[in-house]
């Protein structure tokens, strides 16, 4: 696997490595690329995700901690320069052997350096049953992204304040409850976190390519579109109706509609599912003008949501529409 270098080291937006990665696969002919890399503080919400629901703006603000929205699916995570977040771009199309392959390389280094961690559930890795590493991922023409944070050590007060309430009793207890579930690397291991980088990639990587100034450039332009409030803040058309529901494997579903005389005008689902297909396309614009009633759903919604939404059956989505 090739590891993508960049030709210096200073701090860069978590938005130029999202764009950097597009640029990976969308402008670099290799078949599997990894590279990584580290951020100020920062909260990073998935695509599906609305901002306001999971983030905790004016935490941010007052802490100067960056909001960023990222293209793949997800729940959100905080990150800053005591964790490390990766970067795996492949040629390989199936989604769960992709992310399988990646989960597997980063297990195959953690035990190579002596540390127990399993994976589980959807996205994460655990160790001593306490999550280590969470990932997400996305396709672009001909090419699947992974990406995720391995936590080596981190500020758990901003971890908990920027998507928790800010009364300070309730970080407080928050950041007791969530180090309960959190484990940081620094506690399993005697090396540094750049020894860990170091291994992660010599135990990867066979070869290197480094970026030039002109894809520097390139980058830097790709990123801008991560900036635009219309990404940022998405869209948010007018509801009436909320269905909300977790689902087990699945993840937790908005379903939002405005429905008048009894016909669906607007629809939007969002949470921190995992997109493998055109959900626009496949189930929002399919409910636009049908009725507001179960059989009319059922007709319109696909037979296999799951080749749209990661597990995702008909009816699960059926019954979050019609309750």
């Amino acid at each position: 696997m090739k590891y993508i270098s960049l030709p210096d080291e200073q701090q860069r937006h978590l938005s130029f490595y999202l764009a950097m990665e597009e640029y990976v696969a969308r402008e670099m002919d290799c078949d599997d690329a990894f590279f990584m890399w580290q951020v100020d503080p920062t909260v990073i919400f998935g695509r599906n995700q609305v901002m306001e629901n999971e983030v905790n703006i004016d935490y941010c603000r007052r802490h100067h901690i960056e909001i960023v929205r990222r293209k793949s699916g997800g729940g959100c995570v905080y990150a800053d320069r005591s964790n490390v977040m990766f970067s795996y771009i492949t040629k390989e199309d199936n989604v769960n052997f992709t992310y399988n392959r990646y989960i597997n390389m980063l297990l195959l280094v953690l035990h190579e350096l002596g540390i127990e961690a399993r994976s589980s559930g959807r996205n994460d890795l655990l160790i001593d049953g306490r999550k280590v590493s969470g990932n997400a991922f996305y396709h672009l023409p001909g090419k699947s992204i992974v990406h995720g944070t391995l936590l080596y050590d981190t500020n758990m007060e901003h971890m908990v304040g920027s998507i928790t309430p800010s009364d300070a009793k309730l970080v407080s207890k928050g950041v007791k409850s969530v180090r309960q579930h959190i484990a940081l690397l620094k506690d399993y291991t005697s090396l540094s976190l750049e020894q860990v980088k170091q291994a992660f990639r010599s135990r990867l990587c066979d070869s290197e390519e480094q970026l030039d100034d002109a894809a520097v450039a390139r980058i830097e332009a790709m990123r801008q579109e991560y900036l635009t409030p219309t990404f940022l803040y998405g869209h948010n058309p007018a509801y009436t109706l909320v269905r909300k529901r977790r689902i087990e494997g699945v993840g937790e579903l908005e379903m939002r509609l405005e429905v008048r005389h009894g016909v669906i005008r607007h629809a939007d689902l969002t949470g921190d599912f995992f997109l493998v297909g055109d959900m626009e396309r496949d189930i929002i614009q399919p409910l636009i003008g049908i009725s507001y009633e179960r059989s009319a759903v059922e007709a319109a919604l696909p037979d296999c949501p799951s080749d749209t939404i990661l597990h995702l059956t008909k009816k699960d989505l059926t019954d979050i529409i019609i309750q």
